[in-house]
């Protein structure tokens, strides 16, 4: 085995474990906010969780296999470290804009929730001092 093939093997071996860990660590932790976006609707929170995993593995897995030709040949072990070095950082940084997106949607959707909830809240309030009104202008009988 020559340099070249021994950098893509061991990108491979770190880049693989580091896909599966960031992807349950975001499935584990993200659940409770899914929860909270879809307004307590569990099932519908687990759902929406495992297509993310899914969508999250396809993405990041292939990003490194198209990545892992890429450069010169490698022809010693400092060539190796360095050009290792580059492709984990390169796969870390997709990660973690990938991460990114995905807290920024879902803290928008998360506003948007809110948001929704506190007009129907408002429409409630005066639909019942309307309510109150009516009641309060009738003529006593």
């Amino acid at each position: 085995m020559n340099y070249t093939a021994a950098t893509y093997l061991a990108y491979l071996l770190t880049a693989v474990p580091i896909t599966v860990w960031v992807a349950t660590t975001l499935s584990r932790n993200g659940r409770v906010f899914l929860s909270d976006v879809f307004h307590g609707e569990d099932g519908l929170a687990d759902a929406v969780n495992r297509l993310l995993v899914v969508g999250f593995y396809l993405i990041n897995l292939g990003f490194v296999m198209l990545y892992l030709r890429g450069g010169s040949d490698v022809d010693d072990l400092t060539g190796l470290i360095e050009a290792l070095s580059v492709k984990i950082g390169v796969v870390m940084l997709v990660l973690g804009a990938i991460h990114f997106v995905n807290v920024m949607v879902f803290s928008s959707m998360r506003r948007k929730g809110l948001a929704d909830a506190d007009r129907a809240r408002q429409a409630a309030d005066w639909a019942r001092r309307q309510e109150w009104n009516q009641q309060v202008a009738q003529p006593q009988r």
